[in-house]
């Protein structure tokens, strides 16, 4: 007889990475309308998660009220994690896009229990068929940044395919920074490119990851971009903060040309008096990806994130976008805590994956 139950990773108390621990917890069962129970091959970690884990997550202010009873409830347990890839076992009455046996990666539900877990709730609208060249771990670590990274540039920046200009994005060696960069070079196909990286391998890798030019975020970006006498014709309009937001607010201000417009996925507290924001009248956006879920779709396309993930799917297939997956670990709870170490530490190069059949010592989510 099947068991009822499986092994997760979360927490039971807010804090710290030790926090982190397995349990066994009920099994998914009975999805409804547009949902999918997943059989989970491979999970990623993000910043998010780390964030989650510790409960100072902030960018929405009603979060923790919002998934209390994930804690309050049986099984008094917050599951982590939001990438994932893996097996549809059983779909709800609704969903159009899969079947039984196929083979997905997904991004979950901010409010929903998390992906570090052996099987999971995955709405088909966050859900694309996996790349045929990618395993599953690779897999794994495209959803979040890439959605992000597209949803940034094309829906809140308003970036245009084949548009004359120029973007910097900051921090171009992390996970986002990594995937934001071929969004613009490869997919938007703009002409220049700039990242900030700071150490010889993170400088390596935005390069390869489509940054035509690299300064570094530890001296004067200013007077860096300057020195690069970028081609007169091809304004710096855009700029993409995925580091901290305060930081790096006044200095673009002083090199992004007028009615340019700047993008943050990093919450903060700023002000913008003093700097040239309003006399260069340049916009200023957020961009959250969990807001058409977490809102409940109200003036947003419920399709969009798995018309992104099949497109995904092709473009990672014909090579147009490389997976940036730069380690691989063992999908047990020590492999989490490992991964959440290094998120914390800050000098993690593109994305960590962990897989159930990675070679190493212990169960999965054990």
């Amino acid at each position: 007889m099947a068991s009822s139950t499986m092994h997760a990773v979360g927490v039971t108390e807010y804090g710290p990475v030790e926090n982190l621990h397995s349990r066994e917890v009920p099994k998914p069962t009975k999805p409804t309308g547009r949902q999918m129970i997943v059989q989970v091959k491979a999970i990623s970690v993000n910043p998010i998660d780390k964030k989650v884990r510790a409960g100072t997550y902030d960018d929405a202010p009603d979060f923790y009220e919002r998934v209390k009873s994930i804690t309050q409830e049986a099984p008094h347990f917050h599951i982590t994690g939001y990438d994932g890839a893996g097996i549809v076992l059983e779909t709800g009455p609704d969903v159009k896009y899969f079947k039984p046996g196929e083979e997905v990666y997904y991004l979950g539900n901010p409010v929903f229990q998390g992906s570090y877990a052996e099987q999971l709730i995955v709405d088909e609208r966050h859900a694309g068929h996996k790349p045929k060249s990618l395993d599953f771990v690779q897999a794994a670590a495209m959803p979040l940044t890439f959605a992000t990274a597209y949803e940034s540039l094309v829906d809140r920046l308003e970036i245009k395919v084949g548009e004359k200009a120029g973007i910097l994005i900051i921090n171009g060696g992390g996970g986002m920074g990594s995937i934001t960069s071929q969004v613009a070079r490869y997919i938007l196909k703009l002409p220049i490119v700039v990242t900030t990286a700071s150490r010889p391998e993170t400088i390596e890798f935005s390069k390869k990851m489509g940054a035509t030019h690299v300064v570094n975020h530890r001296k004067d970006i200013v007077q860096q971009i300057k020195d690069l006498k970028l081609p007169a014709d091809i304004p710096l309009k855009y700029a993409y903060i995925t580091g901290r937001t305060e930081q790096y607010l006044f200095p673009i201000a002083d090199i992004l040309a007028p009615f340019g417009k700047v993008g943050s996925i990093v919450q903060a507290n700023f002000d913008m008096y003093g700097s040239q924001m309003m006399s260069k009248s340049l916009t200023f956006v957020w961009c959250w990806v969990g807001t058409g879920p977490y809102h409940y779709y109200y003036n947003d396309k419920q399709e969009k994130h798995h018309e992104w993930y099949e497109e995904l799917a092709k473009l990672l297939d014909k090579g147009v976008i490389k997976c940036h997956l730069n380690e691989r670990l063992r999908a047990t709870a020590e492999g989490i805590r490992q991964a959440h170490r290094r998120l914390e530490a800050g000098n993690a190069v593109g994305k960590i994956g962990l897989g159930v059949d990675e070679p190493g010592e212990g169960k999965a989510f054990q």
